[in-house]
């Protein structure tokens, strides 16, 4: 577990009240200054997160022109905060790696992300001489019974990176899934075949295959986000 944030919201970052979501990627919210449209990066579905009134917490853009000044950060459901910015994975996987909280993450020299192979793009690679690790990262929002689960949404894009992964391990690479569960009310982690059968599928064949699964509870607040403990895995 991370002493403290690995990543803290910037200055101006607000609470507000949800209103209503609409085209995926637009939320209308209550701020103080009034109502207002603030982006949402997340495509999937947040079942049950976006309800009329819940509390949010949304940052503002220091991008120079941007339609939308502020960003969805966060949103309480349920008595607990939860994190719906799909970039937080990607950010808090780096800075475990800086931070070298992350064990699985040790004894790597280099980080670079975005990492195009082939006709895909991997999130992470990192490496040191002779040694080369693939990383897919992935927000985790849905929690039901104590269990988080991936996807929320039937994801064709999730389903091309697991095949990917499988295919790297297949040639000898060292390649893993870091889902990183931005909740605190889970107590395991498993692949949502309620939701997407065949990603569930691909998710123990990846696991046979020899594709490492992490999947890291985060701990969510106003104040910024923590790397939290290692969840274990339902049975399948």
């Amino acid at each position: 577990m991370s002493p403290g944030p690995l990543i803290l919201f910037p200055p101006g970052t607000r609470r507000a009240r949800i209103l209503r979501r609409e085209k995926r990627f637009l939320v209308k919210v209550e701020a103080e200054e009034g109502r207002l449209w603030v982006h949402c990066n997340n495509s999937g579905s947040m079942l049950g997160l976006l309800r009329p009134l819940n509390q949010a917490l949304i940052s503002p853009s220091h991008k120079p022109g941007r339609k939308l000044p502020y960003t969805l950060e966060l949103v309480r459901s349920n008595g607990v905060w939860v994190g719906i910015n799909t970039l937080t994975p990607n950010r808090i996987l780096r800075r475990a790696w800086e931070t070298g909280i992350l064990p699985e993450l040790r004894g790597y020299q280099s980080f670079h992300s975005e990492v195009q192979v082939a006709e895909n793009r991997i999130d992470a690679l990192l490496s040191s001489p002779g040694n080369r690790l693939w990383i897919e990262a992935k927000n985790v929002t849905l929690v039901e019974f104590d269990v988080a689960y991936f996807p929320d949404a039937v994801t064709q894009r999730g389903q091309r990176h697991l095949q990917k992964l499988m295919a790297l391990a297949a040639e000898g690479e060292r390649a893993a899934c870091f889902y990183l569960v931005q909740r605190q009310d889970a107590r395991c982690f498993g692949p949502a075949d309620f939701v997407d059968k065949r990603y569930a599928e691909l998710f123990w064949k990846a696991l046979e295959m020899g594709v490492e699964i992490w999947p890291y509870m985060a701990l969510v607040g106003p104040e910024g986000i923590s790397l939290g403990p290692r969840l274990p895995l339902a049975p399948g």
